[in-house]
């Protein structure tokens, strides 16, 4: 029982709100040791350097440089500008634009904060002016800053790959269509709600300064670059032309070459942005560590095994471990982050699923709109935060609450759809 032991007490610091990483490392010193001696961790060095060298992980750092680069172009700006003033006209047009920014952006960035603080100031205060329904804004620009996580190129799918010992271009093909559902429910809401209650989103009036044409050949202008970054860097993997880890490269300096085409380059930029992706990058691989010693505790005091046999007997055999599965990351991406979730409760659900004869690929689908879901799920949803902190004062936080429950459940509906027709995303849910 230690390594149970072990995972409660970690899931009761994170909880507190004590450092990740730390708090791996440190628990599975204390357990490691006090099971088994010092000698347990002889090994420890050689799974750091396993970690150092998977080719797999480089793609992380290089997105994220993709996305600081392209955040710092004002890609995000121009896009909703030109996009607001093309769907404006309609009652939720700008709710619209917000929605497909949003998706571009995660195509292109992947970056969840940049892409939910963008939208917050140059798309709220706008919204907020032409008398939008307060929960209405706030929660179509988390939602749309969400998307990042299961659009690819996706940070999420790409430890995913690595956990779960998956190929990441074959995760980034199968999330494109669970992605583009998404987004379609998100569209269909805002017009169906904007239908019977127009007043939520009321249409902007005509700039009669600017013709159509103008405003559709500036939308055009504004959405081709991006899309050709995006063509250039997935295509790319669909094809079979590039690996996931050189097509992040291949983004890096695409993503340099819209800066220059934006007019926004300058040495101090990628400066800036390297900084950036240096700190991310060695957030996200300090927690790997800890939870690589952690995860090697827990498998030596032989709490994968109990897990194992007691998950197994569940009834229900695959269905009801898939359903307890969801609702325990869904239930813990209230209180944690999807890096933690990742790095410590998947690895402990992926032999269950496999002994079960679970699509993996499927399985990790799955996970990724759940943990899409935990940015969202309040109290402690990240989009909900990053938000509160660029929103006017007028905005409570109890309206950005609110706001987000729509999405929520769309999202869990779309997570539904995959569980039980997984065919219709070109999926199955059993080898």
């Amino acid at each position: 029982m230690i390594g149970m032991i072990m995972f409660a007490v970690a899931l009761v610091m994170l909880m507190l709100g004590f450092p990740v990483a730390f708090t791996f490392g440190g628990l599975a010193l204390f357990f490691g040791v006090f099971a088994e001696g010092m000698d347990l961790f002889a090994f420890m060095p050689y799974r750091i350097m396993s970690v150092m060298q998977n080719t797999v992980l480089m793609a992380v750092p290089l997105f994220i440089f993709m996305g600081v680069v392209l955040q710092r172009t004002r890609l995000a700006e121009q896009l909703l500008t030109s996009m607001g003033r093309l769907f404006g006209g309609l009652p939720g047009g700008l709710a619209i634009s917000t929605i497909l920014v949003g998706a571009l952006l995660a195509a292109s960035t992947g970056v969840v904060g940049a892409s939910v603080v963008a939208m917050g100031l140059i798309s709220l205060p706008v919204m907020m002016a032409h008398n939008y329904d307060k929960r209405l804004a706030t929660g179509t620009i988390c939602a749309a800053g969400t998307l990042g996580q299961i659009v690819p190129p996706s940070i999420i799918l790409i430890i995913l790959g690595d956990v779960l010992g998956l190929p990441v271009g074959d995760l980034f093909r199968a999330a494109v269509g669970p992605g583009m559902v998404l987004i379609g429910l998100y569209i269909v809401y805002i017009l169906i709600i904007t239908r019977f209650k127009p007043e939520m989103a009321p249409a902007m009036p005509e700039d009669s300064s600017i013709s159509r044409k103008k405003e559709v050949m500036n939308a055009l202008l504004a959405i081709i670059p991006p899309l050709a970054l995006i063509v250039i860097v997935l295509g790319s993997i669909f094809t079979g032309i590039a690996t996931p880890t050189e097509s992040s490269a291949l983004g890096g300096i695409g993503a340099i070459v819209l800066s220059i085409i934006y007019r926004q380059f300058s040495f101090q930029m990628v400066w800036g942005a390297s900084k950036d992706t240096v700190k991310v990058t060695a957030m996200v691989f300090a927690i790997l560590v800890g939870a690589t010693a952690f995860s090697m505790v827990f498998s030596y005091t032989g709490g994968d095994y109990l897990l194992e046999e007691w998950m197994l007997a569940l009834p229900g055999e695959k269905w009801g471990f898939i359903i307890l599965a969801m609702l325990v990351i869904m239930v813990l991406g209230f209180f944690i982050d999807f890096v933690e979730i990742s790095f410590i409760i998947v690895p402990i659900l992926a032999p269950v699923a496999e002994a079960l004869g679970i699509n993996m690929l499927w399985f990790a689908i799955l996970i990724a709109m759940n943990l899409q879901t935990s940015f969202l799920t309040p109290p402690f949803g990240f989009s909900l935060f990053y938000l509160r902190g660029v929103a006017p004062p007028e905005v409570r936080t109890i309206d950005i609450y609110k706001g987000v429950l729509p999405f929520i459940l769309l999202q869990v509906f779309v997570l539904a759809l995959i569980v039980i027709f997984p065919e219709w995303f070109g999926m199955s849910s059993s080898y």
